[in-house]
């Protein structure tokens, strides 16, 4: 089915590359380079990183989020290790078992907690839950910033997390595919919500923040990143003509661009909320704090919406759906969208042809 222009709300990677990320790559297009990271555009992009979070970090490129996740983790882990996650991580719901695999079988150790944050007593309680040989052994704390219900971890929520994860001195892995959007929701310092509150490892995305691939694995703790490269090798993320994996980083670093496009994904994503919390039968139901609405909308509405056109995704049960905004999203479409649910939930009669 061909989509029309500003029908998408399914997630933030159905954008395009945004203008500063493509001009980078078309400037890296220019002349020879060496290959395997040794060029100018991945030194460039590292040390962007560690201007950005204001320590010396080892960072490394990887092609996607499963691949980042899954051999950060691994890095992290012996096969006789576990991994307390939330029970809605990416990790542990669409990764199809690449943590596990890549670490050569480390379990991971679900809990719960309100919004997608992990709760600190339930990672409490999994950890000294089993304490024998006969169990894996927990050695990882794995949280997700902006979370998969689009919220986020503040300060105090972070220094919560801090404390557990010394106190049974476990490693913390955050799994950042939206950390743009949550540094831009607390307009923050970078360093502020990683390793200056315990953060060993982040796996920063940029996908999701304008860019065609790539994400990107930072080791706060230098130790810890011992033969990774190694490890992205063996994988498969070592890239021949680095350059274009790495280029697009410098574009989107530069001068704050990274910042700017989630601001302007959450910023949509508020002004939708703030239209559908409006109209009768409409319920969102999980805080907006990042750049996802989950909505849970009156029935028959959603059918009639993918009817319409509107493509996105229902997660947690029949009517409830996820909105994504990205950084290529326009007032106008978030409009559009909100004058065909209007029509729907009110009086009047549902549209039935697209709108635009």
């Amino acid at each position: 089915m061909m989509i029309e222009p500003g029908c998408q709300f399914a997630s933030d990677n159905t954008a395009g590359v945004c203008p500063e990320a493509m001009n980078a790559t078309i400037e890296a297009n220019h002349g020879y380079a060496s290959p395997y990271g040794e060029d100018a555009w991945t030194m460039r992009a590292a040390e962007l990183v560690r201007e950005i979070f204001e320590v010396d970090c080892d960072v490394f490129f990887a092609f996607n989020g499963t691949a980042a996740n899954s051999l950060a983790l691994a890095s992290l882990c012996q096969s006789y290790h576990s991994v307390i996650a939330h029970e809605l991580a990416h990790v542990e719901t669409d990764e199809c078992g690449g943590p596990e695999f890549f670490s050569n079988g480390t379990k991971l150790l679900l809990v719960g907690g309100e919004g997608g944050c992990v709760d600190v007593d339930q990672v409490a309680r999994v950890v000294r839950k089993r304490t024998d040989i006969h169990f894996p052994k927990p050695k990882v704390l794995s949280v997700t910033q902006s979370t998969e219900m689009g919220t986020v971890y503040d300060h105090e929520s972070l220094d919560r997390v801090d404390e557990v994860v010394k106190r049974f001195q476990l490693n913390l892995h955050m799994d950042g595919a939206r950390f743009a959007n949550a540094v831009a929701s607390l307009n923050t310092a970078p360093k502020e919500i990683t390793w200056k509150r315990g953060v060993d490892v982040l796996c920063l995305g940029g996908t999701k923040n304008g860019m065609s691939v790539g994400e990107c694995v930072i080791f706060f703790d230098r130790e810890l990143s011992r033969e990774f490269a190694y490890r992205c090798k063996q994988a498969g993320q070592l890239a021949s003509k680095m350059r274009f994996l790495a280029a697009p980083w410098v574009g989107l670093l530069t001068d704050g661009i990274w910042l700017r496009h989630a601001a302007h994904a959450n910023a949509m994503a508020m002004r939708l909320a703030k239209g559908l919390s409006q109209m009768t039968g409409v319920s969102i139901v999980s805080p907006v704090q990042a750049n996802a609405v989950f909505v849970d909308f009156p029935e028959g509405v959603v059918e009639r919406l993918h009817r319409m056109g509107w493509v996105f995704y229902e997660f947690i049960g029949p009517g409830i759906a996820r909105l994504m905004c990205s950084w290529a999203t326009s007032g106008a479409e978030v409009d559009r969208l909100l004058q065909d649910v209007r029509q729907m939930t009110s009086s009047e009669q549902p549209l039935s042809t697209p709108s635009r």
